[in-house]
């Protein structure tokens, strides 16, 4: 569970715990995630693995699924089943680091301002540089 205030927005009931991914290997993308963003594991086995959110917001886990594949690559229509966004200080570099840690660039892009790569998994995420 995440560690923010018990607080909440005068509409809502609930507060987020977690995101879960499903994927067919937990601890490979837990250790690709965790690499991606500097996090480190709370729980890592072969059906599940947590990685805890330093900046106390909410963690990151990982859920096998037997069976598990992943969205259709290249389809810009919509069949992925969600995707993550990370803002990045330099956009070329954290594409060639997320790359070393096993992620892989499809053909299709967004744009210039958003990178779409491809976990170790078969999920879409993207990098876009963070204005300051």
């Amino acid at each position: 569970m995440s560690d923010l205030p018990s607080e909440q927005n005068a509409d809502g009931f609930a507060r987020l715990a977690m995101v879960t991914i499903d994927c067919a290997d937990p601890a490979a993308l837990a250790a690709f995630y965790g690499g991606l963003l500097g996090w480190e594991p709370r729980h890592v086995d072969d059906r599940f693995a947590i990685l805890d959110n330093p900046e106390g917001g909410t963690p990151l886990a990982f859920g096998r699924v037997e069976g598990y594949e992943p969205p259709p690559p290249g389809n810009p229509d919509g069949s992925k089943h969600f995707h993550l966004d990370f803002y990045v200080d330099d956009l070329t570099d954290a594409t060639d680091r997320a790359i070393a840690l096993g992620a892989t660039e499809p053909a299709y892009q967004h744009g210039r301002r958003l990178k779409v790569l491809i976990d170790p998994a078969g999920h879409p995420f993207g990098l876009a540089p963070l204005d300051r």
